[in-house]
């Protein structure tokens, strides 16, 4: 009876332990929740949404030629979806393949936290290069490269203050918003740091810019066939 209890007990003390070990392996597992604050996230979405939509929109203002009506014209190219979705397209290969390419882990993770993270860990995605700042200052660069062949190309050196303000002050104003917005660190950590920041802030402006300019040089403002605002 003795043998019987001392048995037993030794199970119990054996089951506890393993309990006790698997429990343990389980928190090892589980990667640390990192406190970001959502509205520091959320001011950044929205200035990447207005800044890159403010110049999606933006039409193509050029100084008429005097062979033509001499003037100011504005006009809207449905070619503008090529350099839109070029931008689009290189934002998204920013933010999947290039970000595990990189494996740059965002404030407060590491590489293997990051690659077992659990949903709203703070940890469940690559922040290097920064895909915000990547796409709000690849923006920036577009509109600057429009406006600067618009100028000098179809304007002649002609300065107009609405497609500076469309295609440069207003992306310009949301990309440095965006870009403090993702690296500031309000009540937690920001969602990336500045590095990343300004990695994608560079990558996203120079190759905007390239865009841009070229799409404005192979594509006339005007339009063909009349004077309406929106042109095929």
């Amino acid at each position: 009876m003795r043998s019987k209890s001392k048995f037993l007990a030794s199970g119990f003390l054996a089951a506890l332990g393993s309990c006790w070990l698997a429990e343990g392996d389980a928190h090892a597992q589980i990667p640390p929740l990192v406190e970001r604050d959502p509205n520091w996230d959320a001011v950044s979405q929205v200035m990447l949404g207005i800044g890159a939509g403010t110049v999606a929109l933006m039409p193509r203002v050029y100084y008429s030629s005097p062979a033509a009506t001499v003037g100011w014209k504005a006009r809207w190219h449905v070619s503008a979806l090529a350099p839109i979705m070029t931008m689009t397209t290189l934002t998204l290969l920013v933010d999947g393949p290039l970000h595990d390419e990189m494996q740059g882990a965002k404030q407060g993770c590491s590489v293997e936290e990051t690659f077992a993270a659990l949903p709203q860990s703070g940890c469940e995605a690559f922040g290097s290069p920064s895909t915000h700042a990547f796409a709000s200052w690849g923006a920036t660069g577009a509109g600057l490269g429009v406006f600067l062949v618009d100028t000098v190309k179809h304007s002649r050196g002609e300065f107009s203050v609405p497609s500076f303000v469309g295609n440069v002050g207003v992306p310009l104003t949301t990309s440095i918003l965006a870009s403090v917005a993702r690296s500031a660190d309000g009540s937690g950590l920001g969602p990336e740091d500045t590095d990343q920041v300004l990695g994608g802030a560079l990558a996203g402006a120079g190759i905007g810019l390239l865009v841009g300019a070229g799409y404005a040089f192979l594509q006339e403002p005007d339009c063909g066939y009349g004077n309406y605002l929106f042109c095929w």
